[in-house]
């Protein structure tokens, strides 16, 4: 079986979006940053979401994360219908099955690398292939090149070595789907660059389905497909 291929019992489609809307209200009345998406990611596909600042990329990887909820529609997530959950429902359908990336790292700054690592298993109580915890945090660290930090707090790390460690909490539980939000936003270029190589050799490694939010075209068009949204509607897929 191919890297990122399912399994012949697993789910083919990783994520679905039906009829997705999002309406908030602000001075002027009704705002429609979302306006009835619908679109199919199935299992292993690298996927990026472009457009440009304000069209409602990253509303939509929150709505398809679970982390926000939409006016109407539905996400289905390996199957699952996301939103017929609470919020105690979604997180635990995120922690056996998502890892995130975000421009901002996100890192707890009062923990350490190795800590920050730790946490996502300690969330979903569980650990890949029943490693211990700290051994399976160290390992994935290392694989990130960090393997000498480990002890080091976000604000004695480089925004790329933050980024490393962020990448590290996600991919440490192996997750079926990464989400990364311009997980490249806050860096300079060459960092970003290498940021982005480790993303792919990760995903590639663990056959995860990965679904980028980028504002940059030759990151886009390292993934297999573009999913282009303006002013909150799918114009291109």
């Amino acid at each position: 079986m191919k890297a990122g291929q399912p399994a012949n019992d697993a789910p083919t489609v990783a994520l679905q979006a039906k009829g997705l809307t999002k309406i908030v209200q602000d001075a002027t009345g009704s705002l429609t940053i979302l306006d009835d998406i619908n679109l199919e990611i199935a299992s292993g596909e690298t996927v990026a979401i472009v457009g440009a600042s304000g069209s409602g990329k990253s509303t939509l990887l929150g709505l398809l994360a679970g982390l926000d909820v939409p006016t109407r529609g539905e996400v289905r997530l390996f199957g699952a219908d996301l939103f017929a959950n609470d919020e105690d429902g979604r997180a635990a359908l995120r922690a056996r099955n998502v890892g995130f990336v975000f421009q901002s790292f996100q890192l707890l700054p009062h923990l350490s690398a190795l800590e920050n690592v730790l946490l996502p298993m300690e969330l979903a109580g569980r650990t890949p292939d029943g490693m211990p915890p700290a051994a399976a945090a160290r390992e994935m660290l290392a694989r990130v090149g960090l393997g000498e930090r480990l002890s080091h707090y976000p604000k004695t790390l480089s925004g790329g070595e933050q980024q490393r460690v962020a990448l590290a909490r996600a991919f440490v539980l192996r997750p079926r789907l990464l989400l990364a939000d311009e997980p490249t936003g806050s860096l300079d270029a060459r960092t970003g660059e290498a940021v982005i190589e480790l993303m792919f050799e990760l995903n590639r490694e663990r056959g995860s389905t990965l679904v980028l939010v980028t504002h940059d075209p030759q990151i886009a068009s390292r993934c297999g497909r573009r999913i282009e949204i303006q002013a909150g509607r799918i114009v291109g897929a």
